[in-house]
């Protein structure tokens, strides 16, 4: 009997042993991804399915809603790919990061890790698939960075597919300098790369020599088989905003990305060959996973396969109007920031095909979306693992008319304003079909991951976070934050915005085109708080009566008080509550400027007497 008893004592103990208590982990990342492209995100918002354009198909992330909760009100700390995703990563604003723009790397010895470094410390195997975007580096020559040093295994788009003549149509190389931070480019290189292998390659600009004519005729010829439409800016030359996939759905970029991120999961415990034939190992399951699925889309190039083009070819869409009025109102930033994306040089029926196009390639990303997490559902069940799966719905949005640019970059709703969708195996951390309506920011990715590994965030180690944990938030063991905040470097210069649920607000926080370099850090850091007025060059929309940002009111008379008072409080935060400017090219030179520290309250306190009433 007493050997029985102990027989049973070990078996129970080698049970609890191999048992997981740390969840698999995905994270998909979506790029330029509007919420509204949702039908989920349009009936909880409107109480419809189409978005004020028009039409959108979601069914794959419609019913992933359902299984969570659903974040309608999730910030992007900046309208640009490098330095959101790298807030994402760390949990730190971009003013806490140095990271303003492209580029930052981890000699400098206030940066902290990533979560995926954080995780793969723990224990966990680390994955990612697709688009990285993250603009971090281990050292300051690129070059030294080995792919592993941030995941155990990394497939990128450009380096493992396209490079292998993967793909669809991409910009395949590119040359650019910048003249007072805008980007001019020197040349652009395209290929197209069709069903049967064959690839085309030809410029789209060569600025300093004439375009050779052999260039010319073979855009023209891709431009034409394909219907590809280009936006024709400075900034944006090229562009292709809309057309038709060459690739047939699943065999697009995306498509093998997905197609690769499935290989990974099915293949667990064992190797297998990829698309380019390397023999690679697959999913570590005695290993918790993290994987971060990084799609390209909807990013430019918008070409949706023909599959899904058909669909919304037809389709009627609602054309943003922007007229003279709402942009003699932009402060000389902004009006910058309009001129090198602009869409006035579109007619109605391109502007029409580019809202066709973008909202038809959403609806692929849907479907893929929908396998991505159909596998790895199966993969944990497999494995009895328990699961988090978290959906940022877009780096940052797009404007499709909005504000009369075809981009993002800017400080307005389409730029800065996503969503996000939390589902876990253990409904009680994300209850089905919670709605959460307050304001969160995507620097509470990362703090969500690391909390639901079971990491103390509340602890020393952890205090450089900026965000906080999805399932506190929920749980109103966080207080609820009154606004959002973000600043970006790029198109027209340092500019910080403030988002709450009544106003929105931006100015400029530098007096200069570029991030800096040193000795020229943090130099002069209160410009913005004591120039004069005109040259913080300040926008403020009343969002009770002016939803759509197409009234700037900053200088008007009963608002110049408002204004002035947010120009204060997120100047103070940006620039004086540990704001970071490192010279990026060099190991180790930065300065932290102080001056406010504890400005970040994330509550609100404006005297009622300066707020206009309706």
């Amino acid at each position: 009997m007493e050997k029985k008893n102990c027989f049973l004592l070990f078996m129970v103990i080698s049970f609890i042993g191999n048992t997981q208590e740390k969840p698999n982990i995905l994270w998909i990342i979506t790029d330029d991804h509007r919420p509204d492209a949702l039908a989920c995100y349009n009936q909880i918002t409107t109480g419809k399915k189409e978005s004020s354009l028009g039409y959108v198909m979601s069914p794959n992330i419609d019913e992933l809603a359902t299984e969570g909760t659903f974040f309608v009100n999730a910030y992007s700390n900046s309208p640009m790919c490098t330095p959101s995703r790298s807030s994402m990563m760390t949990g730190r604003y971009p003013f806490r990061s140095g990271h303003y723009k492209f580029y930052s790397h981890q000699e400098a010895d206030f940066v902290k890790p990533m979560v995926s470094q954080i995780l793969k410390d723990k224990g966990y195997g680390t994955a990612v698939f697709g688009k990285t975007g993250w603009g971090i580096y281990k050292h300051l020559d690129g070059k030294k960075n080995t792919h592993t040093d941030f995941f155990d295994y990394n497939m990128h788009f450009k380096r493992d597919l396209q490079a292998n003549g993967i793909g669809d149509i991409f910009y395949a190389d590119a040359k650019v300098e910048f003249i007072d931070g805008i980007f001019s480019p020197i040349k652009t290189v395209e290929k197209a790369i069709y069903p049967d292998g064959s690839i085309k390659t030809y410029h789209t600009q060569l600025r300093d020599k004439k375009m050779p004519e052999i260039d010319k005729k073979t855009m023209q010829s891709v431009d034409q088989e394909f219907d590809i439409l280009r936006t024709y800016t400075r900034l944006n030359k090229g562009l292709i905003i809309g057309g038709v996939n060459p690739q047939k759905a699943g065999n697009t970029v995306d498509g093998v990305i997905v197609k690769e991120y499935v290989n990974y999961l099915t293949n667990a415990n064992k190797s297998y060959k990829t698309s380019w034939g390397k023999q690679v190992k697959g999913a570590n399951s005695k290993k918790p996973l993290f994987v971060n699925l990084g799609f390209h889309l909807p990013h430019t190039p918008v070409l949706p396969p023909k599959k899904y083009r058909d669909i919304f070819k037809n389709k009627k869409y609602n054309i943003p109007e922007f007229s003279t009025d709402e942009l003699s109102n932009f402060p000389p930033q902004l009006v910058t920031l309009y001129n090198e994306c602009k869409t006035d040089q579109l007619t109605d029926e391109e502007k029409l095909q580019a809202i066709q196009d973008y909202y038809a390639f959403c609806a692929y990303g849907d479907a893929l979306i929908g396998e991505a997490v159909e596998t790895f559902t199966s993969y944990c069940k497999a494995n009895n693992q328990e699961y988090l799966i978290i959906f940022t719905i877009g780096d940052h949005g797009w404007h499709l008319g909005e504000q009369g640019i075809m981009a993002k970059f800017g400080p307005w709703k389409q730029s800065v304003q996503n969503a996000a969708i939390v589902v876990a195996s253990d409904k009680k951390k994300f209850p089905p079909g919670k709605i959460y309506n307050n304001i969160v920011e995507f620097v509470d990715f990362a703090p969500t991951i690391l909390a639901a590994t079971g990491e103390d965030i509340s602890t020393e180690n952890y205090e450089y976070l900026d965000g906080y944990d999805l399932a506190s938030v929920i749980n109103d063991s966080k207080p609820i934050r009154e606004y959002a905040i973000g600043e970006v470097n790029v198109v027209c210069g340092h500019r910080a915005y403030m988002r709450t649920e009544d106003f929105a607000f931006s100015m400029r926080t530098r007096d200069k085109w570029d991030v800096s370099k040193a000795p020229f850090l943090n130099d002069d850091i209160n410009w913005a708080l004591t120039c004069d007025r005109p040259k913080a060059d300040m926008a403020l929309y009343d969002l009770r009566k002016d939803p759509l940002e197409k009234n700037n009111i900053a200088d008007a008379k009963n608002y110049v008080k408002l204004a002035d008072w947010f120009r204060n409080k997120l100047g103070t935060i940006v620039l004086g509550d540990g704001r970071v400017e490192c010279d990026w090219t060099q190991p180790n030179s930065y300065n932290i400027s102080n001056f406010a520290g504890g400005a970040d309250t994330k509550t609100l306190d404006i005297p009622k007497s300066i707020i206009p009433s309706l």
